[in-house]
């Protein structure tokens, strides 16, 4: 019944947040803490005993490989520096900065400070990949963050392997240890992830695996991978599975869209079960007791260190200065800091205690610094959590109002998302692209992408229905989403799955064709808005393109009414209507249509009907 609890009210949470538009890690440490210390349906040390450590290990080396599988090197060549230096002086800058505030406001032994200090230095890429959904940037800040959110946590593991191996160890060479340390786990953690991706491409370009067989040898070389980098050297399996990830993401020789699916839908699976088990470890006295200052901690983490970590970082860079100050007031702490927090507390606890244990036996007194480093180790977990709860109602409530004061995402963003990039679809986009709107077309049709790309428009290569695309994609200045597929099934499903990042009212689809079965159906509220009119189906707007049509701007004047333009263009379908201050409106089934002097008609005409090779311009501004 435990281990049952867990999955569903994981899978609740995750769907009761998206049904609330919260942030799920909410609602999931909610449910975690009420099933736990509340109510005690859920006692993880009985469930799972001496395994707890090691599932909560590879549960997170799972959630990093699939990160790793969505950093693209062409991202990194235009954001590199800065992600750099965020991961390395501007992460120095945290552990700083933390330590100091857990010693001196927490009052936390110093070695569990800087231990402390460690865990915090990661952010949460779990949490900032839909707050990055919901914000919709523009510029660099969405791939930096991205990146730093991923990169971050095996750099953040690592250091804090380093403060527990000297905290257990009394390592006299402290530093002669850390770097030998630093050094084992870049090459056998870097050696192992590199060895297994090649293993993978290598057996999948020779067709030794079966296609149902593809995301099981793949888990079972990054498990594999996972485990002998962590016998080589303690805690480099993440930076291991990092890596994997990395290199599979970037190679050219075979096709791994199968393998990311899969893993989307494992780390829903696996981030929804590890906050109800790491939640539910939690006691309630324990937070409380700590609660007050806990969140004085807090505010330095964000007031102070945060700001603190942008600034050296992005110091000489060329980003803009809204995208520096919207990079300063982003900085949530996610599953990795909860998950690396609880498994060295809970070995070092046991450390002490066998230390306690064994002055016990010998009948000597217990020293004073092993009771106050244990009561910081008891006080380590509650603090973690609290920061992660803190940081992700604060900046996912704030992100949005600050990213548009900053000019970082616009109030109201008039670029569009066409879900297919067939002919007629790229000719309407190219015209709006001419036409200074920001167009992004999405298709798993490499052909059609090939040729978007060509025509100079935005694209990405994928399923319009993958979690991943949401991920990966820059979706700033674009304020609506076309669902303009052949498939009309898959048009309800992309307008159902945009739905958690636009406005229901700005989620479009095609009618279906007047013969197709879900015509006669019902399930309206599954639809999106119709687009143009009833009668402009995918099979009908493709044969007007077969047919010679074109997309054209027509601009309303006092001389040239709209009487005119339909007098002139009798076959044309109207597809959007620009007004004069630059607003793009969309056309959909059932509308008045009656643009008025100054506006701009788009509209599918034949190209020889009068006028039609020519587009009339359209000025306008704030796009």
């Amino acid at each position: 019944l435990g281990v049952a609890g867990i999955i569903v009210l994981g899978a609740a949470a995750q769907w009761l947040a998206w049904r609330l538009g919260l942030p799920s890690i909410l609602l999931l440490l909610v449910f975690g803490i009420v099933a736990g210390p509340v109510l005690g349906w859920i006692d993880p040390e009985t469930l799972f005993g001496a395994l707890l450590v090691p599932v909560v290990s590879l549960s997170v080396a799972l959630i990093l490989y699939e990160g790793g599988l969505t950093l693209r090197l062409s991202e990194f060549r235009k954001v590199g520096n800065v992600v750099r230096n965020l991961v390395t002086v501007g992460a120095l800058a945290t552990w700083v900065v933390s330590a100091l505030a857990a010693h001196w406001i927490l009052g936390f032994d110093p070695g569990v400070s800087a231990l402390l200090g460690a865990v915090l230095m990661v952010t949460g890429p779990t949490v900032i990949g839909p707050l990055l959904r919901q914000i919709r940037p523009t510029g660099a800040v969405g791939p930096i963050l991205k990146w730093e959110g991923i990169v971050i946590d095996p750099i953040g593991a690592l250091f804090a392997v380093l403060i527990f191996e000297v905290l257990t160890g009394g390592i006299q060479e402290t530093a002669s240890f850390m770097l030998l340390g630093i050094f084992k786990t870049i090459v056998f953690g870097g050696g192992m992830g590199l060895v297994s991706a090649g293993l993978l491409v290598l057996m999948l370009q020779r067709f030794w695996i079966p296609d149902f067989l593809e995301n099981t040898v793949s888990l079972m070389l990054m498990v594999a991978a996972f485990a002998a980098a962590n016998l080589l050297q303690h805690e480099s399996g993440l930076l291991a599975v990092t890596v994997m990830g990395f290199v599979l993401a970037n190679q050219k020789r075979v096709a791994i869209e199968g393998i990311v699916a899969f893993k989307e839908n494992l780390r829903v699976l696996l981030i929804s079960g590890l906050f109800i088990v790491l939640a539910a470890r939690l006691e309630l006295g324990a937070i409380t007791g700590v609660a007050a200052k806990g969140l004085a901690f807090v505010a330095v983490l964000v007031f102070v260190a945060r700001p603190l970590c942008v600034f050296v970082s992005t110091w000489r860079s060329n980003l803009p200065d809204g995208q520096r100050r919207f990079l300063a007031c982003m900085g949530p702490r996610g599953i990795v800091a909860a998950a690396v927090a609880s498994v060295f507390a809970m070995r070092l606890e046991a450390s002490l205690r066998e230390e306690i244990r064994v002055c016990g036996i010998a009948g000597a007194p217990v020293p004073g610094e092993v009771l106050a480093r244990l009561e910081s180790v008891e006080q380590l977990v509650p603090i973690t959590f609290i920061t992660i709860i803190a940081t992700v109602a604060l900046y996912g409530l704030t992100a949005r109002p600050v990213s548009r004061r900053l000019g970082v995402a616009e109030s109201n963003p008039q670029g569009i998302l066409f879900a297919g990039a067939q002919g007629w679809v790229r000719e309407i986009a190219a015209l709006l692209h001419r036409l200074e709107y920001r167009v992004l077309l999405v298709d798993s049709n490499r052909e059609h992408v090939h040729a978007a790309r060509m025509e100079g428009l935005a694209t990405y290569a994928g399923s319009v229905l993958s979690e991943q695309t949401l991920e990966d994609l820059d979706l700033g200045g674009i304020g609506r989403v076309l669902a303009v597929t052949p498939n009309n099934g898959v048009n309800v499903l992309a307008v159902n799955h945009f739905d958690q990042v636009f406005e229901r009212s700005d989620c479009y689809q095609l009618s279906p064709d007047v013969d197709s079965p879900e015509k006669k159906k019902g399930h309206h509220h599954l639809h999106g808005r119709r687009l143009f009119n009833e009668n402009a189906t995918y099979s009908v707007l493709e044969r007007l393109f077969m047919d010679g049509f074109k997309a054209k701007a027509t601009r309303i004047t006092d001389e040239f009414h709209f009487e005119d333009y339909l007098e002139e263009y009798k076959s044309g379908v109207p597809l959007f209507v620009i007004e004069e201050g630059g607003r793009l409106n969309v056309i959909t089934a059932g509308e008045t249509l009656n643009p008025k002097s100054g506006q701009t008609l788009i509209s599918f005409v034949k190209k020889t009907d009068p006028l039609a090779n020519a587009d009339s311009g359209a000025p306008h501004s704030d796009k």
